[in-house]
């Protein structure tokens, strides 16, 4: 019985569509992530993105689903990678957890191995037309940030090291506003060097510590 031939001409089986099977997520996810932080959110394209992750439109939309939960992955990412690298509740008192914090931003924010300024700020500024899920989601960030802030001050009038009369709240919410403005500083190109000293300015308008505060400063010199 002879076997059946088949036609030189006969057409191929249409190839696979999705990821390449060499796919790294984690790196495409960074590189999405570094668009996102040069861009912001609306002005980056898929084209933009895609170029970047080295990967095609449909790869993108089977990996992360769509631009919005790119962004998102991306943001998780960039709090990891960055915000976490700082753990500024350790220091001994409230004061020197926030000059901690606000040092560590100057040096980030103008660093050379990335864009310059903040992803989350970024997101912010170009999110207009982006969706609710989105937009929440950015807010809920810096809400949380903010009340990680407030609580670390609220430790330290607990503690005996800020004046009991001091407003969390209100300390809170002025260090905050100084670090957004220190990340839009840092994006118009000031230099480290002026960030670092908006911070000792900054620092002066703290609460002074009381003698409590003052013992505890001293034994974690």
């Amino acid at each position: 019985m002879k076997k059946s031939a088949v036609p030189v001409d006969a057409p191929k089986p249409p190839k696979a569509r999705g990821r390449p099977r060499s796919f790294d997520r984690e790196s495409a996810l960074a590189a999405a992530m570094d668009v996102f932080w040069k861009k912001g959110f609306e002005a980056a394209s898929i084209s933009d993105l895609t170029e970047a992750m080295g990967i095609n439109p449909p790869s993108l939309y089977a990996a992360f689903g769509d631009k919005e939960q790119l962004f998102l992955e991306a943001m998780e990412r960039y709090e990891r990678s960055r915000g976490d690298s700082c753990p500024y509740s350790d220091e001994a008192t409230a004061r020197a957890a926030i000059e901690r914090l606000l040092t560590y931003m100057a040096t980030d924010l103008t660093g050379s191995d990335h864009p310059r300024g903040c992803m989350m700020l970024m997101a912010v500024a170009t999110s207009a037309n982006a969706s609710a899920r989105l937009k929440k989601a950015v807010t809920d960030k810096r809400v949380a940030a903010r009340e990680h802030l407030r609580a670390r001050i609220k430790r330290g009038i607990e503690e005996g090291d800020v004046p009991r009369g001091a407003d969390a709240s209100a300390l809170a919410d002025f260090y905050s506003t100084v670090m957004n403005g220190m990340a839009m500083m840092a994006r118009d190109g000031v230099s480290r060097r002026s960030l670092l000293a908006t911070v000792e300015q900054a620092m002066q308008l703290f609460p002074a510590s009381s003698a409590r505060g003052k013992r505890r400063e001293a034994a974690a010199a």
